[in-house]
């Protein structure tokens, strides 16, 4: 669901920047014969093709425009697309590909490229979107990419980079999704990234990172809707400013060494949809002021050092939609109320590891959609 979500969100956003016109350049003695030749060195850096597609199709027999994964504009007839997504291709990018000066979009996911990311994709000035996605791309994100002042969508997920994640990218303010998952990346999140005002996807899931989150961390944030910084090694209190994002729909902060209590602003957050807090140092008891979420489909804080008795009651506002409640391994006590039959959306209730008395209610029997269910052994 967490994917899903993300998903649409990004790509909602490339749909309406691809086919823009744009701007002449002036003063630059280029043309599509420029933009042949820096594909023609992107071919010859390619290793392994293994469908033929690229080796047999991009030949001087025919327009460059007419070139599989080439998109020419109409205006300029200029390489305004570059789409070789899904071709299981190998090899490295040139620096010729910083040719391409009308380039708007270069989508690359879900090959094998290998290499650094040459410098010189900063000379794209018109990029608004790109996806690297799903390759093995490794070294560190060059700070030179924070020219790219028109960018949109930046997507660097699923690679082998490493370093720091550059203050530079705060540059970006046009920015509207910044993913950079499951890589290697390690040391704070720059103060710069939260100053992105237009930022709706920030993703740095499965990575090194360290750090606490600034307490100012959504005074500039108005438009995001996705935060995803689960798996890596990020600590300290989660800000009580949360609530000035208040178009959240997505926060994933499991899998980290957050403490302290769930700040109540979290309540605030009416778009919300998947809260997930497990495998954290959380502490306390739950916030009643949950229970103003009432599109909540995820609600996970397995895994923490919450006590007292479960407030069951805070999730009834949410009847029509919570599908998913873990809160496995904590310190809850109490029994369970019969309340939880009114959960008829429940597909999976994990309160395992916990000190539950009494018996189970038999009004989970209404629970038909249930699919996992894990309990403790009451007393």
């Amino acid at each position: 669901m967490e994917r899903k979500l993300y998903c649409i969100i990004a790509y909602a956003f490339l749909t309406t920047i691809i086919f823009h016109e744009l701007p002449c350049l002036a003063k630059i003695a280029t043309s599509l014969s420029t933009d042949q030749n820096a594909l023609l060195s992107l071919k010859q850096h390619i290793t392994s093709d293994p469908f033929v597609i690229v080796s047999r199709n991009w030949t001087n027999s025919s327009s460059v425009c007419s070139w599989i994964g080439v998109t020419c504009s109409s205006r300029h007839h200029r390489i305004a697309a570059l789409n070789l997504s899904h071709m299981s291709l190998s090899g490295t990018i040139p620096p010729q590909l910083g040719h391409l000066s009308f380039l708007v979009s270069l989508d690359l996911t879900t090959n094998l490229f290998s290499g650094a990311l040459p410098q010189e994709l900063s000379l794209l000035h018109h990029l608004k979107f790109i996806s690297l996605r799903l390759n093995n791309f490794t070294g560190s994100i060059p700070k030179s990419l924070s020219n790219l002042t028109n960018l949109q969508i930046l997507e660097l997920s699923s690679n082998s980079l490493s370093g720091e994640l550059p203050k530079e990218l705060g540059r970006l303010q046009n920015l509207k999704v910044l993913s950079i998952e499951y890589n290697h990346l390690w040391g704070y999140i720059p103060s710069e990234i939260f100053n992105m005002s237009k930022l709706g996807i920030m993703a740095f899931s499965s990575n090194e990172l360290s750090g606490s989150l600034p307490t100012y961390m959504c005074s500039n944030l108005p438009f995001l809707a996705g935060m995803y910084l689960s798996k890596n090694e990020l600590s300290g209190m989660i800000p009580t400013n949360i609530s000035q994002c208040s178009r959240l729909g997505m926060l994933v902060l499991s899998s980290n060494s957050f403490s302290g209590q769930i700040p109540l602003e979290i309540g605030y957050l009416a778009s919300l949809q998947g809260l997930y807090l497990s495998l954290n140092r959380l502490n306390g008891t739950l916030p009643h002021e949950i229970g103003n979420l009432q599109d909540l489909v995820y609600f996970g804080v397995g895994s923490n050092q919450f006590w007292g008795s479960f407030p069951l009651n805070i999730f009834m506002n949410m009847s029509s939609s919570l599908q998913q409640l873990h809160i496995w391994r904590n310190r809850f006590t109490g029994s369970l109320s019969r309340d939880v039959g009114n959960l008829t959306r429940l597909t999976t209730f994990d309160l395992s590891e916990n000190y539950f008395t009494g018996i189970i209610p038999t009004e989970f029997g209404q629970l038909h959609q249930m699919k996992f269910f894990n309990h403790p052994q009451t007393t």
